[in-house]
């Protein structure tokens, strides 16, 4: 068996997953997983801490996405124009291959509280660098947890939409429906007044 192999990540990612969803979360090990990625233990270790990181693992590439958007707005952008950017900037990034995994990820979380509540910090995690960046551009505190909340949701929901296996049509970019949730949101938040 080859000592390194470059995509050796994203198989242990697909590994771990399909074996969640055939025998569940708690009833895989990491040997399992590294066996099914065809690499060996000590392969995994150098890419995650454990098989509750494999879920989390592109949260701080997500953050620091979402964080560059925000910083390249336009100077006199409207702090949910800059959370557009963020999530445009962080929805480009994204490839089939997190399409793909979508399902297996989700039908993961759901099956665990642990993974439930791992998610959950990944929720929070982003939405406190989007905030720290709209603080970076003098949005003031609320303003930019607000923004920052929606922007999240905005996530969720459009990254919902595009994994949806149930959609019709073939799903282009998450872009679009990241930012079609937003404006959604944003119309929505206006209702509450």
């Amino acid at each position: 068996m080859p000592r390194w192999k470059p995509d050796a990540r994203q198989r242990l990612v697909v590994a771990a997953l399909n074996l969640f969803a055939e025998q569940g979360y708690d009833d895989t090990t990491v040997a399992q997983i590294a066996e099914r990625a065809g690499l060996t233990r000590s392969t995994f270790h150098r890419h995650f801490a454990d098989k509750r990181e494999i879920l989390t693992a592109g949260q701080k590439t997500l953050s620091r996405l979402l964080v560059e958007g925000i910083a390249q707005a336009p100077d006199d952008a409207t702090p949910v124009e800059a959370v557009a950017a963020g999530l445009e900037r962080a929805s480009g990034e994204m490839t089939s291959f997190n399409r793909e995994l979508g399902p297996l990820l989700h039908a993961a979380i759901e099956a665990n509280a642990e993974l439930q509540e791992r998610n959950a910090l990944k929720s929070i995690g982003m939405a406190a660098a989007m905030v720290e960046a709209l603080r970076g551009r003098d949005v003031l505190e609320p303003t930019a947890q607000v923004a920052a909340e929606l922007g999240v949701l905005a996530f969720k929901l459009g990254f919902a939409a595009w994994v949806d296996p149930a959609r019709d049509e073939v799903p282009g970019e998450l872009a679009p429906l990241v930012l079609a949730a937003l404006d959604d949101l944003c119309a929505a938040a206006v209702e509450l007044r």
